[in-house]
């Protein structure tokens, strides 16, 4: 990220990546209804919902970098493969790799993050580490789909309380200068 983010504050910038955040659910929801029609509408929903999880995720590495720069740069490439793959998946070309796993691994490390974080609360940590548990059982994706809705809704929870808390509270700027510096 450019000279002109250094000058945003970690708060504002966690309250872009909510925002970014709120766009991708939004799309994302979308997308599910919509997927079935993988026609021109199905597919720039998908592409939305994919672009704004590419914002969350580079705002998280900005974000995360201080807690552990090499650990905020493996969830950004676990994340960044699951965007491609959807992207990819947006023009109906198959993987047999499902991005939910990926975002399962990115889950994880981000709760690990946060939990590791000293600007963030413990328990949106823990909320993301179960979260990333359930998007992970797509690592199989007959056995994921088998466990719909049960292994969907922790991530819908965890994300939802995470995104919720960046765009209410963002993050504590003198903890995170703390740990930065």
């Amino acid at each position: 990220m450019g000279s002109n983010t250094a000058s945003v504050s970690p708060s504002r910038t966690a309250r872009i990546a909510g925002a970014f955040y709120v766009l991708n659910i939004i799309f994302g929801a979308l997308a599910a209804t919509v997927a079935a029609n993988r026609g021109t509408l199905g597919t720039a929903v998908l592409l939305i919902a994919t672009a704004s999880y590419v914002v969350v995720t580079l705002l998280f590495y900005r974000l995360f970098k201080p807690v552990s720069p090499a650990l905020s740069l493996i969830a950004a490439i676990f994340s960044l493969l699951g965007c491609l793959i959807s992207a990819i998946n947006a023009f109906g070309i198959t993987s047999s790799i499902d991005p939910l796993a990926l975002f399962g691994l990115y889950c994880l490390t981000i709760g690990y993050l946060i939990i590791r974080s000293t600007f963030l609360p413990r328990t949106l940590g823990v909320l993301m580490l179960i979260a990333g548990l359930g998007w992970l059982t797509f690592a199989v994706p007959d056995f994921g789909h088998h466990l719909m809705p049960f292994n969907v809704l922790p991530g819908l929870i965890g994300e939802t309380a995470l995104t919720l808390w960046l765009l209410i509270a963002g993050v504590n700027d003198q903890r995170w200068a703390e740990q930065a510096a």
